[in-house]
């Protein structure tokens, strides 16, 4: 497939006459040209809806609007539209509007767990950080509808300096994940500053970027903007490929430019139900992004975002396809299949269990293939006893300012500590010992 097609033409020169090869693989020009529009999609893929469709279609994109690259309309098969992956990821559904009572606005409670504009603090030692409020395309499973869009709400130079100072008044963040909206769609020039500004953080180890671009409008990955990219190094970008169609000759161009410039790539897919809930879908989309340089990171149980139930699947369906992963290809090519706890309480990985049992000497343990085998205890195993004196440890320890405040499990399990159980507030237990105290 080479890029301009004949297809691609058509399709850019339906939106402006005369449009160029040069226009095509021009990102700004897709930007331009965005299709927002149910009358322009039936135009450029030449489909028609029935009137009573087009209502319901209108009705959706009131609550929930629409915006497609030409670039991802050129993916959809329209001979076959209504079952194309693309065509559901980037099109509304009347489906949408069937808000389940379990549907939150934010239901990951990103706005709860902000102690600044634009900071997302959750887990210890790292932050979201939402640089850019707009993407170059609308994904009918996002997470983040309340905000993708908001035009009245895109950060300024000013918010993006009270994120930034949180950041440097944090010394126990290490890890700065700049996310959105999308990133990419800001201009290199104010990525390159805010990218600088948090390399200046003197205990900042480590940036990444969270992005479509090379899904969705792979044109955006030119050689300015990773040249801009490399100067910032250790530097890290997790992608959002969902299908194996979307891994195209133009995104794969585009993730070879970044993963020759040294950063390491990796990826985040959304379980979705009709789009690719298909363990063999699954294992071809994960070999073709490792054949690609991608290492792929998670796949995410889809959330509890308003107007996403048509896309859920059951968790079963998640273990389903790790199963059929685990052992049956490349270690690298298994995602972490994770659930993004509604509430904040962050991703929780879900996988099949391979431990059929245990007792005290002996663990016993399950393969892909269902053999059964056995892993035998160490006859006596004297642990390390920690008293948090590190300077006289027998393991050696060389860190200095290691973080040294245990929360949650990790807390029961320490031997330093004097808990022994972890209680929820306000459980109908407790309020009855508070009231016969």
């Amino acid at each position: 497939m080479k890029i301009f097609t004949e297809h691609q033409r058509d399709v850019a020169q339906s939106l402006q006459d005369g449009a160029s090869r040069s226009d095509w693989t021009d990102w700004k020009w897709h930007i331009r040209n965005t299709v927002r529009s149910v009358e322009d999609v039936e135009k450029v893929l030449g489909i028609s809806f029935s009137s009573t469709e087009k209502r319901l279609y209108e009705l959706t994109l009131k609550k929930f609007p629409m915006a497609v690259t030409p670039y991802y309309l050129s993916l959809i098969e329209a001979e076959d539209f209504r079952n194309d992956p693309t065509f559901m990821q980037a099109f509304p559904s009347a489906e949408e509007l069937n808000i389940e009572r379990s549907d939150m606005v934010d239901p990951l409670h990103e706005d709860a767990d902000s102690p600044a504009p634009g900071i997302t603090h959750r887990y210890p030692d790292r932050v979201l950080f939402h640089i850019s409020n707009l993407c170059s395309m609308y994904c009918r499973h996002c997470t983040r509808k309340r905000k993708v869009g908001d035009k009245d709400s895109i950060p300024t130079k000013d918010v993006l300096e009270e994120g930034l100072e949180y950041i440097r008044n944090t010394p126990q963040i290490r890890d700065v994940l700049l996310s959105g909206g999308d990133p990419l769609m800001l201009s290199d020039e104010r990525l390159d500053w805010i990218l600088s500004k948090v390399r200046e953080i003197e205990h900042v180890e480590v940036v990444r970027i969270g992005t479509r671009m090379p899904v969705v409008l792979p044109y955006r990955i030119t050689d300015s903007l990773v040249e801009i990219l490399k100067k910032h190094h250790p530097l890290w970008i997790n992608t959002h490929f969902n299908h194996p169609r979307e891994l195209t000759q133009s995104s794969r161009q585009a993730l070879r430019r970044l993963a020759d410039a040294g950063i390491p790539l990796g990826n985040q897919s959304v379980l979705l139900a009709g789009v690719n809930d298909c363990p063999r879908l699954i294992k071809k989309l994960n070999q073709k992004l490792v054949q690609n340089r991608v290492r792929p990171y998670y796949l995410y149980q889809c959330d509890l975002s308003e107007g996403l139930t048509h896309f859920r699947t059951p968790i079963s369906k998640g273990i389903e396809i790790i199963e059929s992963l685990r052992g049956h290809t490349s270690g690298y090519a298994v995602p972490t299949y994770v659930v993004d706890a509604p509430g904040g309480g962050g991703k929780i990985p879900v996988s099949p269990n391979y431990i059929v049992s245990w007792g005290t000497n002996k663990v016993v343990l399950r393969n892909y293939e269902g053999v059964i085998t056995t892993y035998n205890e160490p006859a006596s195993y004297e642990p390390s006893y920690c008293d948090r004196n590190c300077g006289t440890c027998n393991l050696k320890l060389k860190e200095e300012d290691a973080e040294e405040r245990a929360i949650g499990i990790e807390k029961l399990l320490s031997d330093w500590d004097d808990t022994t159980c972890l209680t929820p507030e306000n459980t109908d237990r407790m309020e009855r010992r508070d009231d016969a105290a």
